[in-house]
């Protein structure tokens, strides 16, 4: 299926292994998330990302795939570069989210704070701590699976597009490591973003979450 340019940036919209430390065999997946968060102050990884859209008449259900490479920074940097089916830009540096579309030469600056909230991709840089999160998120072990601890977390806004996330994580040499984000929204649409090489703790330069915008691009400030 081929999947247009404004696809492919509700694709990306949901952002807006080895062997397991002696505490893992006893934790249950909040215990394993707050670990994650609390001693995992930067990562790198390659992503897939699979969305799909909800039944409708009858029909079955659409899906897209998108990928690329994550890195992240806490506490509120990140970038996906998507490199798949189109090359896109997603940069959070702290104060601005930027999303740079290449082919259509544009980006997009938006206020962080005001974008990102109860999103999935604040579960994973916008705090230090998993108490830090709580005052967004409402958080519920769920039953290992497939090899991964699992959490729910579910926005407390009811007016989001989020219905609730539910986040897969899996024993890594240093520590924990982020394995699946399964989004579901509230209009039945499901996006599922799974990792792999992840990187725990890797020295990323400052240059990796500076945005520059390209000579000649225009840029829009909603």
């Amino acid at each position: 299926m081929k999947i247009s340019r404004r696809q492919c940036w509700v694709v990306a919209r949901w952002v807006l292994t080895g062997v397991a430390w002696p505490a893992w065999a006893h934790a249950d997946g909040l215990e394993a998330l707050s670990q994650f968060i609390q001693q995992t102050r930067s990562g790198r990884a390659q992503f897939t990302q699979v969305v799909t859209s909800p039944t409708r008449q009858g029909q079955p259900p659409r899906s897209k795939t998108s990928s690329g490479s994550f890195e992240f920074q806490r506490p509120g940097k990140f970038r996906f570069d998507y490199r798949k089916p189109f090359v896109q830009t997603l940069l959070a540096d702290g104060q601005t989210l930027w999303m740079h579309d290449v082919d259509l030469n544009q980006v997009t600056a938006r206020n962080q704070t005001q974008v990102l909230g109860s999103t999935p991709v604040a579960l994973l840089t916008a705090a230090t701590d998993l108490e830090g999160l709580k005052a967004d998120f409402t958080f519920k072990a769920e039953p290992d699976r497939e090899g991964l601890q699992w959490v729910r977390a579910t926005p407390k806004k009811a007016d989001g597009q989020i219905q609730f996330v539910l986040v897969g994580l899996r024993a890594a040499d240093k520590g924990v490591s982020l394995a699946v984000l399964d989004v579901q929204d509230s209009l039945g649409q499901r996006s599922v973003l799974g990792f792999s090489a992840f990187e725990l703790n890797p020295a990323l330069p400052a240059s990796s979450f500076v945005f520059k915008v390209p000579a000649g691009t225009d840029v829009i400030r909603p």
